[in-house]
């Protein structure tokens, strides 16, 4: 590995920060100013990169990265998997006198070529026709990949058919970016801004994760091969005590956080705090908020590097949704918010925000947004780990609303009785120790039960699966809330008086979407039954219910009048998404069968032999000696055994039902979710009974205790 600091130099952050990364200050000093000038019109107002221009910028950038060490370069992009791919490509070009030169030419940085057929791709590609594209993106940097292997220059790129559909995640995104500013702008342009020219779209998502020791990970067939346990007895301690949440870091892990701090800071990504989560070996990493496309970017980086990283320090970074059964899941909170090109943010409600009707305008658009496509919303957030997660009394019910808080609430009632005259302000709060400092309290307290919450100047989506692409959310985020916008400038700009207009759209807005409002506790029955049937909220517990919102008539519409997605390239998604879903269920079946068989019975039956022995060898010494509890044990094993085994059978015939069901993609995936699952959760019940029976010395797996807390 080559390390930034030779020797036993320190560098300072700022020296280290985005050592790696051709950024704006990279090309401003290596770039002649007319190409500069021309790339940066690309990347804010998406003007046509000119074949002469990429070819000085090509150049540049070859010659940065083979100065840091590089020698090979990768187009590197986001399939629909959710995570990364790159074929790496060296820089070399034999000369005739049988050596070489290092070239890269605009064409190389511009387009790349892939086999489409061979990611995800919902039929949009064949093996016969399996041409697929990578595009450039200027709009995030390229950077340098440090690993064993060497230095390689990875160019963020997007990926598409040889017919133009987008194959990955980042092309909807850009799309769904442009869409958002279009008619963000307009509604500023309406309100009389003449001074901003683009709205940002910022995303900000708070990576969760597991860390365990490497060597007990790589004897857990299940961890290695599902990323989660797919059997394990409860340990006697988990988080009951409320002692991991935000406590001392142990060594081992701090050591960690330090080394994943420094590669993500080298990588421009600006880790910004990192603590202990709730559950015991359970940790969390944030960033500062950035560009939307960026924040993607970004995060895919930090999910890879976490992994490297964990694998130097002997440890395994698991980022699955739901690792540990009676435990919290992990998840990514998708903070997202709206800004402008001259520093305004559009959610800001300011110290008077009932005087904002800027911000009361922006605000209520995303509550009408959200009101009217819950089912994308929940959609984005689906997957089979997820469903592990959502809706118990540790991530957010399945059910999606509104966290205003007191003082927007308070507002919003006021607009809704058209006697809109002020906004309740945090007072000063004392602890009772007159050492310490007054607080000044906030307007509103917060609510951590619901999924989509504001937090003072954004929102906050807390449905966001850990091990996925923060894109899904943010695409949706942007397309609903861009389809609003749009309805609200058609209004204002055919208005003799917007002034006056804005309070009608408002109230409207509020009068009409107030229902998807809730500041109580989402985890309640009682919100269950109000949701919906009181406010007639949608309520969809797992993947298979909520993926098929993707392919609705109102999805197809809207995506398709914001060229965000057209209908093929929807039910492509459709399709991918469940194919998923149903080859994760189908793994998981696989494993526990092979746990089953290999591992589990063949210890309790060797358990049962020992036991088995022991009474002869006791009764040997006399008839008389008492062997109640050992016949009882045997008798427990062997009946529970039995069970076990009986699921197992169920289990293999079920999985291999499933292989013939027919139809729509959705019909295995409802029998997978219906019959196969049902069946995994039977066979874990008997698996983690006979764990806490069996001499821990015969059991063939690490158990819960050590995993957790043995770092």
């Amino acid at each position: 590995m080559r390390n930034f600091c030779d020797g036993n130099c320190k560098k300072s952050i700022s020296d280290m920060y985005a050592v790696n990364v051709f950024n704006d200050t990279v090309m401003r000093e290596r770039l002649p100013k007319a190409t500069y000038k021309a790339l940066r019109n690309t990347i804010e107002e998406g003007s046509t990169l000119e074949g002469p221009v990429a070819e000085v910028v090509a150049s540049a950038m070859k010659d940065w990265a083979v100065e840091r060490g590089a020698t090979h370069y990768t187009h590197w992009f986001q399939p629909m998997n959710g995570v990364t791919a790159e074929k790496h490509q060296s820089f070399i070009v034999p000369t005739s006198d049988g050596k070489v030169i290092m070239e890269f030419s605009g064409k190389e940085l511009i387009k790349g070529e892939a086999d489409g057929s061979s990611f995800p791709s919902g039929g949009l590609r064949a093996t016969f026709e399996a041409r697929g594209y990578t595009a450039w993106d200027p709009t995030s940097p390229a950077f340098l990949k440090e690993d064993e292997g060497g230095i390689t220059l990875c160019i963020p790129t997007a990926f598409c058919s040889y017919t133009g559909e987008a194959l990955d995640k980042k092309t909807p995104l850009l799309r769904s970016i442009e869409a958002l500013q279009k008619q963000a702008i307009r509604v500023l342009r309406a309100l009389g801004n003449t001074t901003s020219n683009r709205v940002i779209t910022t995303v900000g998502p708070e990576q969760e994760y597991f860390l365990v020791d490497r060597d007990l990970y790589k004897n857990r067939k299940d961890l290695v091969y599902t990323g989660r346990t797919l059997f394990g007895a409860k340990p006697p301690k988990g988080q009951e005590m409320d002692d991991h949440y935000y406590g001392c870091l142990k060594e081992r892990v701090a050591s960690f956080m330090k080394d994943i701090d420094e590669e993500l800071w080298k990588l421009g990504v600006s880790a910004k705090t990192k603590h202990n989560e709730v559950a015991p070996a359970q940790h969390e990493l944030a960033p500062v908020f950035t560009e939307a496309n960026i924040a993607v970017d970004h995060n895919q980086l930090t999910m890879e590097v976490m992994k490297k990283v964990a694998a130097r320090h002997s440890l395994a970074c698991l980022l699955h949704e739901k690792p540990f059964a009676g435990l919290n899941g992990s998840g990514k909170h998708n903070n997202w918010s709206l800004s402008t090109d001259d520093g305004q943010n559009l959610l800001n409600p300011g110290k008077t925000p009932h005087e904002n009707a800027q911000f009361l305008l922006f605000l209520c658009s995303v509550i009408k947004a959200v009101d009217m496509y819950p089912e994308l919303l929940r959609a984005s957030a689906a997957s089979a780990g997820n469903d592990h997660r959502l809706g118990g009394h540790e991530a957010p019910p399945v059910i999606i609303s509104i966290f205003l808080g007191d003082q927007l609430t308070d507002i919003l009632e006021q607009i809704e009785r058209g006697e809109l005259k002020s906004s309740k302000q945090g007072d000063m709060l004392g602890v009772g120790v007159s050492s310490l400092p007054m607080l000044k309290r906030d307007t509103t307290d917060r609510n951590r039960t619901s999924p989509f919450a504001f937090t003072g100047n954004k929102f906050e989506f807390r449905m966001v699966q850990s091990s996925g692409s923060v894109s899904d959310s943010s695409i949706i985020l942007n397309t609903i809330v861009a389809d609003v916008l749009g309805e609200v400038a058609e209004r204002l700009e055919n208005s003799a008086d917007p002034k006056a207009e804005i309070e009608v759209i408002v109230r409207e807005m509020v009068i009409n979407h107030k229902r998807i409002i809730f500041n109580g506790d989402g985890y309640s029955n009682e919100w269950i039954e109000e949701a919906t049937k009181e406010r007639n909220l949608p309520n969809l517990p797992t993947t298979v219910d909520a993926i098929p919102a993707l392919i609705s008539e109102k999805a197809i519409k809207l995506f398709e009048k914001h060229k965000v997605l057209n209908t093929s390239e929807l039910f492509s998604r459709y399709e991918v998404q469940l194919e998923e879903y149903t080859k994760q269920i189908n793994i998981e079946a696989l494993t526990m069968i092979e746990i089953g068989k290999r591992e589990i019975t063949p210890a309790v039956i060797k358990y049962i032999t020992e036991v088995s022995d022991s009474i002869i060898k006791v009764k040997s010494i006399s008839e008389s000696i008492d062997t109640t509890a050992q016949e009882k044990l045997i008798n427990k094993l062997t009946s529970t055994l039995n069970n076990f085994n009986k699921a197992l059978e169920t289990l293999e015939k079920k999985n291999a039902d499933a292989k013939s069901v027919t139809g729509d993609i959705l019909n295995k995936a409802m029998f997978y979710r219906d019959e196969v699952l049902k069946v995994m959760i039977e066979l874990r019940s008997y698996g983690d009974e006979l764990e806490g029976m069996v001499d821990g010395k015969l059991w063939p797996f690490p158990t819960y205790g050590e995993l957790l807390f043995y770092l």
